[in-house]
């Protein structure tokens, strides 16, 4: 399974996710800009995607989220160590409140891995990262035995991006 995603105007991809209605398609909106995401087991139409291939997941993606994708840059010789942490991960996120999906994307073509997550919305989002269970996911960052102490693991720093299936209209004052 792959996911792939494109940039572009919300108008457009929506019109793209019209027009290739039968595809498992998400017009996710940012802050100012709109991505559109790709879920298959075959390749997608879209013209200059970033592809990511899924090596775990859970749950459906859904058309009412709020997403959040952590991007981790990983350097080559950090995959090995970067996915091995990630396949043997506590699963526990599935059962916080308000979880809806998680997908662990290795990047193809670049060194930028995602994890992204689906919630029911920003503050349940915020309640997990102020759980017990992910304080337990994360209990050995900034460690001896943490990832994130490993000598070459990471090209630069992570990073986070949030975003809604609904485009949210300016507010005026």
């Amino acid at each position: 399974m792959n996911i792939y995603l494109t940039s572009g105007t919300p108008e457009f991809m929506n019109s793209l996710k019209e027009k290739h209605a039968e595809e498992n398609l998400f017009v996710l909106h940012g802050e100012g800009n709109a991505v559109l995401l790709h879920e298959s087991t075959s390749e997608t139409f879209f013209q200059t995607p970033r592809k990511y291939e899924i090596i775990d997941a859970s749950g459906d993606l859904s058309d009412q989220g709020y997403f959040v994708f952590n991007n981790i840059p990983v350097t080559d010789e950090g995959r090995p160590i970067f996915e091995h942490r990630f396949n043997n991960r506590a699963r526990a996120i599935e059962n916080e409140p308000g979880f809806i999906a998680i997908r662990v994307l290795r990047p193809v073509g670049s060194d930028t891995y995602i994890i992204l997550t689906e919630w029911t919305g920003p503050s349940s989002f915020i309640a997990w990262q102020t759980s017990q269970a992910y304080n337990k996911a994360h209990e050995k960052r900034g460690t001896g035995d943490g990832i994130d102490k490993r000598p070459n693991i990471f090209s630069s720093a992570s990073y986070v991006t949030t975003y809604t299936t609904e485009k949210k209209d300016e507010e005026t004052e």
